[in-house]
């Protein structure tokens, strides 16, 4: 944890906030701080800054919290992402959040098995206990947006045009495909990955339809947990 995030509802004051169990430990642990301990803080969605940490009888709080530097600019990038084993979601969806994803779309397709959605790990509340994980470790605030598409036609149909509309279209897919692109900086872009064994020939045809540019990653198959750091390492 390089950032202890905190929540609006931790807030006291503008100046004070108290700590959750989570953060109380790993300072106890981990940090090993002690009272009058000057720690890096941020608001979800909001600023980074400091707060000097202090021991009452109700617990650990913090104050004198000053919040005036902006955090990392998040990725342009919305990722539209088949919905992965659910033992691999916690460490994917840290790993998005940690990276600067904007937006994150979990979608059914034909090699997702329908009880994942069944899942504790893909309720609201463990998507976002892993999603700020994520933003704790890059010392970063931006929440990512996170929808689930339980069926991949609607989807494909209904939903996809109007979130790839305007930006560039990628999807990841094993073939004879050009090499993953490099984007500038500030463009912004949709990104499909599919899930473990790939999407099938028809779902890539959707996106294609659609005007998405398939590419290769090379010609070793990446699991999905790799495939994601690996694509946006290279396109930003």
């Amino acid at each position: 944890m390089n950032l202890l995030l905190l929540e609006a509802h931790q807030f006291q004051s503008a100046t004070e906030a108290t700590l959750s169990e989570r953060q109380t430990r790993h300072i106890q642990q981990v940090l090993k701080a002690r009272t009058g301990s000057l720690l890096k803080v941020g608001v979800i969605d909001g600023k980074l800054g400091y707060g000097c940490l202090h021991q009452t009888d109700g617990g650990w709080r913090l104050t004198d919290i000053q919040l005036d530097t902006a955090p990392p600019a998040p990725l342009p990038l919305s990722l539209v992402l088949a919905l992965p084993r659910p033992q691999m979601i916690k460490r994917i969806l840290q790993t998005a959040a940690c990276m600067g994803v904007a937006r994150i779309h979990l979608l059914q397709t034909a090699k997702v098995e329908k009880s994942f959605w069944q899942s504790p790990a893909v309720t609201e509340s463990a998507i976002r206990e892993q999603l700020i994980l994520g933003l704790e470790q890059a010392g970063a605030t931006q929440l990512p947006q996170v929808e689930k598409h339980c069926r991949f036609r609607p989807f494909a149909e209904d939903a996809l045009p109007g979130i790839a509309d305007g930006h560039t279209k990628l999807i990841a897919h094993p073939g004879d495909y050009p090499a993953c692109p490099r984007l500038a900086k500030n463009e912004t872009a949709v990104l499909a990955i599919g899930p473990e064994g790939g999407f099938t020939e028809g779902e890539v045809s959707y996106f294609l339809n659609e005007g998405f540019a398939a590419f290769q990653l090379g010609a070793r198959i990446l699991k999905v947990e790799t495939a994601v750091p690996v694509t946006l390492a290279k396109l930003y």
